[in-house]
Formats: C-alpha cells, sequence, structure tokens
C-alpha cells in the first residue's frame, strides 16, 4: 500500500517542535494508596518532534497503539509515563529525539460531609504530563480544587452595619436584657448584612521526584484543602451547612491570603520538586476575578511572570 508520508519529500524542508496526535479517547485507572485504582475516561495529547527536515511527516499510528496499548492495560504511574515515551521514541528513532504525552482526566473522589453521616462524589479536573528530552524525564502534576472565599473587607462592612442596627434598637442608657439581645440575634435585624463569598478554584501545578511510585492526587487535593480550610461539598444536611458557614467565617480570606497559604502547605513538602499556584476568586460583588499567583521560586523552575496567564488546560 503507498506510504505517501515516508515515500515522498516535503515541499519545503524544515524541522518541526511537535507533532501528532491530540483528544485522544482512552481509558485510564490511577492506583490509590490503598492499592486500588480508579479508572476514568481520558483524552490524551501524544506528541514528537520532526528533527529530519527532508522527511514529510512522522508515524502517527505508532503513537495512538502505544498509547491505547499502555493506558488501556496498566495503571497510569511516573514509570508506565515513561516507559510510554520510550515507546513513542524507539518508534520513531529515524525522526525523533524529544516526546510529550499529556493526560486530561476528570478525578472522581467520595468525600464525608462535615456534620452528617453522609457522603458524595467530587470531581477533580486533572492533568498529568511527561517530556522527556535529552534522556531526562520530567513529569507534572496539575489539579483543580474548588473552595469557597469569604471576603474579609466585606465582613468587616457587615459587622459594622449590625454594629449600627444594634445602637438603634438599643439606644444608649436603655436597659438591655440578655433574653433581649438573644432573641434579636436571630432575627434578620441582628444580620442585617452578610459578607460576599463565592466559589473559588485553587489551581495546583507541582513537579514530582522521582520518590513518587504513584501520582499524588489525593494527597496534593487534601494538602491544598487542608491549608484552605473551606472545600466545597457534595451531600449537604442543615448541620453540614452550618458547619460550613462555621468554617468560611473562621477563615475569610482575600485571593492573596489563599496563595500564600497553598505556598506554605506546598514548600512544607519535600517530595515536592517545584509548584505553581493560582487562587482565583470569581466575584460575587463584581463582574471580574480576584487572581494571585505563587510559586516555589527555584532556579530555572515554575516562573511567576506573565507565563501564569496560561491556563491550566495548556501543555506548554
Amino acid at each position: 500500500m503507498p506510504d505517501i508520508a515516508s515515500e515522498a519529500k516535503p515541499a519545503v524542508a524544515g524541522v518541526l517542535d511537535w507533532v501528532g496526535m491530540g483528544q485522544i479517547e482512552v481509558p485510564v485507572s490511577i492506583a490509590a494508596a490503598d492499592g486500588k485504582s480508579v479508572t476514568s475516561g481520558a483524552r490524551v495529547t501524544a506528541f514528537v518532534n520532526l528533527k529530519r527536515p527532508d522527511v514529510r511527516g512522522i508515524h502517527m499510528s505508532r503513537l495512538y497503539l502505544h498509547v491505547d496499548k499502555t493506558l488501556s492495560n496498566e495503571a497510569l504511574s511516573p514509570t508506565s509515563l515513561r516507559r510510554l515515551l520510550k515507546d513513542f521514541l524507539e518508534s520513531h528513532a529515524d525522526l525523533s529525539d524529544r516526546a510529550f504525552v499529556r493526560v486530561e482526566f476528570e478525578h472522581l473522589v467520595r468525600r464525608r460531609a462535615l456534620k452528617s453521616d453522609n457522603s458524595g462524589w467530587k470531581s477533580y479536573p486533572c492533568v498529568i504530563t511527561g517530556l522527556m528530552e535529552h534522556g531526562q524525564f520530567q513529569v507534572e502534576l496539575s489539579v483543580q480544587i474548588p473552595y469557597s472565599s469569604t471576603c474579609p473587607c466585606s465582613a468587616a462592612l457587615a459587622r459594622q452595619l449590625i454594629q449600627e442596627q444594634f445602637q438603634t434598637d438599643f439606644p444608649a442608657g436603655a436597659g438591655v436584657e440578655r433574653e433581649a439581645v438573644l432573641a434579636w440575634l436571630g432575627t434578620e435585624r441582628g444580620i442585617r448584612a452578610t459578607p460576599h463569598s463565592q466559589r473559588s478554584t485553587a489551581e495546583v501545578r507541582v513537579r514530582l521526584l522521582p520518590s513518587f511510585a504513584n501520582f499524588p492526587i489525593i494527597d496534593v487535593i487534601d494538602r491544598i484543602e487542608d491549608a484552605l480550610k473551606t472545600p466545597v461539598q457534595s451531600a449537604v444536611k442543615r448541620e453540614d451547612e452550618q458547619a460550613f458557614a462555621l468554617l468560611n467565617g473562621e477563615n475569610l480570606m482575600f485571593c492573596e491570603d489563599a496563595a500564600r497559604r497553598m505556598q506554605a502547605a506546598l514548600n512544607a513538602d519535600e517530595r515536592i520538586a517545584d509548584f505553581w499556584v493560582r487562587a482565583s476568586h470569581y466575584e460575587s460583588l463584581h463582574p471580574h476575578n480576584a487572581v494571585a499567583v505563587a510559586v516555589k521560586g527555584v532556579p530555572g523552575g515554575y516562573a511567576s511572570g506573565l507565563d501564569w496567564i496560561g491556563r491550566l488546560s495548556d501543555h506548554h
């Protein structure tokens, strides 16, 4: 059968940084700490470079077959990801010396309610990328973690209005009885104003040390949620909603506070070589977001400049 990609010469010669396939649909299994695995539908990007200017194209089908064979038959781990990239290069030994793979999926986790004896599923968008270049292997884990944020400034303004209402309803010189104040606090006049809060997103990218046998998705999620204190909930009864309101009241934060909390939490994990975090608060006060970015700050690591504008889903 004719093989135009191999037989025909390119009309214009030149090397190509990346060539491959995007949005390959495959299942992906992620090994958990308890030995079990969670399977999700994934979309995969598979690339190699084309270092020979005289060759028209790469062997696309070989990339697909390697992706299908690896991800369909074994749990995704740093070891299997590295072997997949080596397979890319070995199947393109005369054409390529760099390989890249990106696996995007939703990681489902069952979470307990804050107070009630209930639980529900939460979905965390994840991206795992691997790069093989000059014989060196790099792997990155990215995850999006939703949480709630309550504005400290808005809370202070709300408290001021409540104080003013109290002064109006209980003027100076009037006898104030404890039971009357308790009853007043249970009315709408006792909570005349409320601070604005909103669903927010922590976007986290970590570069992993070789010590990881499996991808520490839950470890990273737990570390971030423990630092922020206000993860969004799934199954919620009234006692859970009340506990959630208490957590928000005890953890008022600007986006700067959230970014610093995440930075401190990841700095404390010696297993993480480098990290990049972005806190995005989808403000209810106005139609734009409040955003803060932080990095670990290692030489040659993630930059904190304008490169943060790229979305988590970018593979650059």
